[in-house]
C-alpha cells in the first residue's frame, strides 16, 4: 500500500520542477506564506557550496571563474557551483550585459541592486524617496 504524501513533501516535489511558489499554494489549496516556510526552511538546511560564500555581494571564496563551452545556437551552461551558490533553478531569469569585451550575467537581484546605485547618485543623502511618495499621496488624498 503506497504511503501518502505530506503536503511538505508535494511542495518540495513542485518546487523541484520548477513551480512557483504561488502556483504550488494554488494547487494546494494552501496559503502561500506555509509554500514559502517549508521551502525556504528545505533550502536552509542544504549547506552552501564549499568555496563559495553566500550574499548578493560577496564575492566568490573559490575560483571566482571558470571554463565553459559554447554550446548549439549560442548557449552555454551556467556550472553547477555557481548555479548552488546564487540559488538559481531551470526557468530563473538572468540578465545578460556586455561590458567590454565581457559578457556579464546578473540576477534580477543584482540587476536592481545595480540600478538602485545608478539611480541614488540623483537623490542627495537626506532625501527618502519612500517617505516623498508617502506624503505625495497623502497630499493627492487630502485633495480629493
Amino acid at each position: 500500500m503506497p504511503v501518502a504524501k505530506s503536503k511538505s513533501q508535494k511542495m518540495r516535489e513542485f518546487a523541484a520542477q520548477g513551480m512557483s511558489r504561488a502556483d504550488i499554494a494554488r494547487k494546494l489549496g494552501v496559503r502561500y506564506q506555509f509554500v514559502r516556510n517549508v521551502l525556504e526552511r528545505e533550502q536552509s538546511k542544504k549547506s552552501p557550496v564549499k568555496g563559495f560564500s553566500e550574499g548578493p555581494q560577496a564575492p566568490l571564496a573559490g575560483p571566482a571563474s571558470v571554463k565553459v563551452r559554447l554550446g548549439p545556437e549560442g548557449r552555454i551552461v551556467v556550472p553547477a557551483p555557481f548555479r548552488e551558490a546564487l540559488k538559481l533553478k531551470e526557468g530563473d531569469v538572468l540578465f545578460a550585459r556586455l561590458e567590454g569585451n565581457e559578457v556579464q550575467l546578473l540576477t534580477p537581484k543584482a540587476a536592481m541592486q545595480r540600478a538602485h546605485a545608478m539611480l541614488r547618485q540623483f537623490v542627495p543623502d537626506d532625501v527618502s524617496l519612500a517617505d516623498e511618495l508617502i506624503r505625495e499621496r497623502r497630499r493627492e488624498t487630502e485633495e480629493e
